[in-house]
């Protein structure tokens, strides 16, 4: 519906609002995470140099009670792939959650 287009254009005018990606990733509606994941993807491209702003938020979530929501904010760091965005991952190839586990082990190629 266009919604991805309008937050890529409102982030890459203002950087800083990368820092609510962490929050955005609590939603429960399915499209509004698989949106930041897309959004992410496409900010690769778009603005590498801004996304270290997106890290803290995102790893704050790895340690959420849902696995749901650490599963998305592992995801969307490993789309970030920079050594930073990485580096709070391997704690978790020890989390509860199975499905948390196997989504860290494949961003870490491992």
């Amino acid at each position: 519906l266009g919604h991805v287009d309008n937050i890529r254009a409102m982030m890459l005018q203002d950087p800083q609002y990368l820092a609510w990606s962490g929050r955005l990733l609590t939603d429960e509606r399915y499209a509004v995470r698989l949106g930041v994941s897309v959004l992410f993807e496409l900010l690769v491209e778009l603005c590498p140099q801004h996304l270290f702003l997106a890290i803290p938020g995102l790893a704050a979530q790895l340690r959420h009670t849902e696995p749901w929501v650490r599963g998305e904010a592992a995801s969307v760091l490993g789309i970030i792939g920079t050594p930073a965005a990485l580096a709070p991952l391997p704690a978790l190839l020890t989390d509860p959650s199975p499905q948390v586990r196997e989504i860290v082990r494949d961003i870490l190629g491992g």
